[in-house]
This record gives C-alpha cells, structure tokens and sequence, in this order.
C-alpha cells in the first residue's frame, strides 16, 4: 500500500515526529491530510497550513471518530510522554496514554481504517537485557519475557498487543515499529520533556554563551544508547507501513555510544571542552541500550543513513537559532515595554 494518493490522519501531529512526517507526505501528494494534536496550535512543533489541523482530546472516545473520520490511513503518534526525567517521574500519566490508543483503535475499527499505525518505543525491552553498558543489541523477540520500562515500557507493550488483537479478531491492519530515541531538528530541548542529544546539545550552547564550560550529567555517563535521526525515524516508518510486515520491528540506530561519548561530539561541534559533574541521583535509565537491526533490514531492505555526529551538528545549529532568536527577543522586550509605557 503506497500512501501517496490516501486519506491520511496523523494523530500526535503537533508533535516533533508528527510535524516532520505531515510535511513528509504533502510532498508525496496524498490525497488529503489531517493533522490532530491536544496541544493549542501555537504550541505545535511545526504547522503545515495547508492540512486540515484539529484540536483534539484523543482521550475521549469522541475525539478520535472525529480524528479518524474518512481517513484511509491512520498514524498513531500521540502520547503523553518525554525524555528519562519526564517518564521516571510521570508514570501514571505515561499509563493513561493506553486509553488514546485504545479509542483510536476502536474508532479506526468502525470507521473501515485500511491501515492504522502505532508507534512504540525501544522502551518496551526487557530490562534485564539492559543491565550492562556493553549491551548486546536488542532483537525484536527480546521483548518476552515482559519486563519493560515502567509506566511508559508497559503502555507501548500494552499497545502493541491491542494492536496485534485488532488485526487478529477484527481485521485492522496494524503495522507496530518501536521506534529508538528519536532526536533532530525541532524536536523539544528544554523543559524538562527533551531527550539526551537535545539536553546535551542545549547544555553546551549555554555553557559556549555564558562562558560557565560546565556540564551536569545524569548518572555516571558511562550508560549506552543509539539515537535516530529524525530523517532516518521517517523513512524506515514509512517504508514499513507501506510494507506488508505485521509484526513489531525496530526502526532504530546501530551506532551505539555512551552519553560521555555523546557529550564529546557536542563538545566537538560547539568548539567547547566542559568540566563534568555526574548527578548520579538523577534519572538515567538502563545502563545500555541498542538497536538490533537485522530483521529491518531483511524485510525492509534498509537501515538508517546518518550518522550521529552529523545529525547531532544539524540538531546543535537548529537548537542555536533557537536560543539566539528568543535571547533577541527578551533583550527587545524591556525597550518594547518601554516604549508602550511612555506612548
């Protein structure tokens, strides 16, 4: 199934992987397009003002008929979810993410969906396999025994089994990739929901602008993971939903680092070299992580292309333009005021 020329609705679409996937598909020329996010449209990572963008809770039942109506095609991209310091400290909310998947399920069911889309995570492997930083890469079978990653691991997992029994009992026809720390270019990097490659490029810009050459470091930086570049992220998810692969597959990096190794290449691309402090109270997860991509690459026929040094110097300049433009914009603000003040 090819989705140019589908009704597509991409559900989380004002989120980092959803933004960049709606632009994706207008340049293939679907048929039509429909992004839906919780989030105020102001609060979207990126707008594509030539979709039709919703407003919705997918919480409610309600919500996801109206996100899925007419639709040929649905990506489920939508969760309440960030980096190891959001997901270790909001389980519950992490959990409840299980009731958008199970509505869109159902509304994508009785709407004649030809073809639904969840996206799960790397999180969904059991963690003992993850005790060591040498990890051995992980196979999609490696997830049974269950035993996931708290809250967050146990809704994927959770999810992808609703999937796996509504193209078993009901006939949707379900494609599951657990998709590998995704990170680029308009991606969250500050607030507390940004994931490690955003975190550590953002740290090394305020240390580069402020002239404080420090970092802090969640755990002892010696943990492991592969990151995915968002190119590569949208790639492999579209080449397996056009596939005729059922099963849960890893679309996910090989290139494993740890994170004192990724600190070195942000430090590289920023021309900075930082005094390490390792806070080993905080959040930092299983101590390594890895893609095994054999079977992607067997049914597929591909595997991702950047590598991460590239894709973290194209996040790095892309989170600078940021922070320089809102530096601008609060030095402004005051002379701004003002100006008001005396008009």
């Amino acid at each position: 199934m090819k989705l140019a020329g589908q009704r597509v609705a991409i559900c989380g679409g004002g989120g980092f992987i959803g933004g960049h996937l709606a632009k994706r598909l207008l340049a293939q020329n679907v048929k039509s397009l429909r992004c839906v996010d919780l989030k105020p449209l102001a609060e979207w990572h990126q707008v594509s003002p030539s979709v039709e963008n919703l407003r919705l809770d997918l919480r409610l039942k309600e919500g996801c008929e109206s996100a899925v109506r007419d639709a040929d095609v649905v990506f489920n991209l939508a969760a309440d979810m960030g980096g190891m310091g959001f997901i270790e400290n909001n389980k519950a909310l992490c959990m409840l993410s299980v009731l958008i998947n199970t509505h869109l399920l159902l509304a994508a069911r009785n709407a004649c969906v030809q073809r639904y889309f969840f996206a799960s995570s790397a999180c969904v492997y059991n963690s003992a396999k993850q005790a060591d930083p040498n990890v051995t890469a992980l196979r999609e079978e490696d997830a049974y025994p269950a035993q996931p990653e708290d809250g967050y691991g146990w809704e994927k997992l959770f999810g992808e089994r609703m999937c796996r029994h509504f193209a078993e009992d009901f006939g949707l026809d379900c494609r599951i990739a657990r998709h590998h720390n995704v990170y680029g270019p308009w991606g969250t990097f500050d607030g507390g929901r940004e994931k490690a490659p955003a975190a550590v490029c953002r740290k090394a810009l305020q240390a580069k602008l402020t002239g404080q050459h420090e970092i802090e470091i969640w755990g002892d930086g010696r943990q492991t993971r592969s990151f995915l570049y968002i190119d590569d992220c949208l790639e492999g998810t579209q080449r397996l939903m056009e596939s005729d692969v059922a099963e849960p597959l890893n679309i996910g990096s090989g290139e494993l680092v740890s994170i004192n190794q990724l600190v070195d290449i942000a430090e590289e691309i920023a021309g900075v070299k930082l005094k390490r402090t390792y806070n080993l109270n905080a959040p930092k997860g299983v101590n390594g992580r890895n893609s095994d991509n054999t079977k992607t690459k067997h049914l597929l026929g591909w595997e991702p292309a950047v590598r991460l040094r590239d894709g973290l110097a194209r996040t790095y300049q892309w989170i600078e333009t940021q922070m320089e433009a809102k530096a601008c914009a609060n030095a402004a603000a005051p002379a701004h005021q003002s100006a008001e003040a005396t008009s």
